[in-house]
């Protein structure tokens, strides 16, 4: 199930969002949040302390461990919630779809935030932060996690741009059901920032699937492939499984780039963080690393 979660956190289908706090409207004291980014938002405006239960995928911070789960992705245990009393819970636009209206039918308040683009996440810390009444804590989030954003872009700025291929998902131990990063997604937006070239079109959502053969016909010069399921003896070799393409320009030439930190796919202040991770992928010579 982990590979799900991550891969409906990135799908954002840009279903409308609830309007935020009116100023006649309490601040919420009881918070829901039922997405990853929501939760690392939360805590990065300083709101956390007032959350009382969480998604089953929230690992951050890790005081998320010691609050009450509410389920997944789409299917929120909406009993549970309503047992919590929550004056907000938090969702993606991605989410409203399954459960605004229930929620809404439940007499509980909800705020669905955007996910999509870059754009779309310091549209999310705003608006996250005038619902819980921490709106200079999420400007000053938001400024920092800019001037991050315009330091990465500025080291990268007058290097070659390889083309990239993002591998976001794909059934474990092989190269089917591939799910890759398009333009028009965050993790797009955050490649050209590291000084990348996204070799998928544009997608409505952001996200394609392709196909072995569509990958040979990109020939991508970077791979970046995001491995998110079993460690241990259980784990797959990445670099075994794109063997299976020893055409591509990227297998031969080493540029190869397994990831398997957990705050990749989320669309929070830790895109900043991300950036930096992907530069150095894509630009080791920038950082340090040499060239592959």
């Amino acid at each position: 199930m982990m590979r799900r979660i991550h891969i409906f956190a990135l799908t954002a289908f840009l279903a409308p969002g609830a309007s935020c706090a009116s100023s006649a409207q309490p601040l919420p004291q009881r918070i829901i949040s039922v997405s990853p980014n929501v939760t690392e938002i939360l805590y990065g405006i300083g709101a956390f302390d007032r959350v009382v239960a969480v998604s089953d995928y929230c690992t951050y911070p890790p005081a998320v461990q010691n609050l009450p789960r509410v389920g997944g992705w789409e299917n929120s245990n909406l009993e549970k919630i309503a047992a919590l009393r929550p004056d907000l819970v938090i969702l993606t636009d991605a989410q409203a779809p399954f459960l605004e209206d229930k929620l809404r039918d439940l007499g509980i308040r909800s705020v669905a935030v955007p996910t999509r683009s870059l754009a779309d996440i310091f549209v999310s810390i705003d608006e996250i932060g005038r619902a819980t009444g921490t709106q200079a804590r999420a400007a000053d989030l938001a400024r920092r996690t800019r001037a991050s954003l315009d330091n990465t872009r500025a080291l990268t700025r007058n290097l070659p741009r390889p083309s990239v291929l993002f591998v976001v998902d794909r059934t474990p131990g092989t190269l089917r059901d591939m799910t890759v990063a398009a333009q028009g997604s965050f993790l797009a937006d955050l490649i050209d920032i590291a000084g990348g070239r996204i070799t998928a079109a544009p997608a409505k959502s952001g996200y394609l699937n392709v196909s072995k053969d569509a990958i040979l016909t990109l020939d991508p010069e970077v791979i970046i492939d995001l491995v998110h399921w079993s460690k241990g003896r259980f784990a797959e070799h990445p670099e075994l499984v794109w063997h299976d393409l020893p055409e591509l320009r990227a297998v031969r030439e080493g540029r190869l780039c397994p990831l398997r930190d957990e705050f990749l796919p989320h669309a929070s202040q830790f895109v900043a963080d991300t950036a930096k991770l992907l530069a150095k992928l894509i630009h080791p010579e920038a950082f340090g690393g040499g060239t592959k």
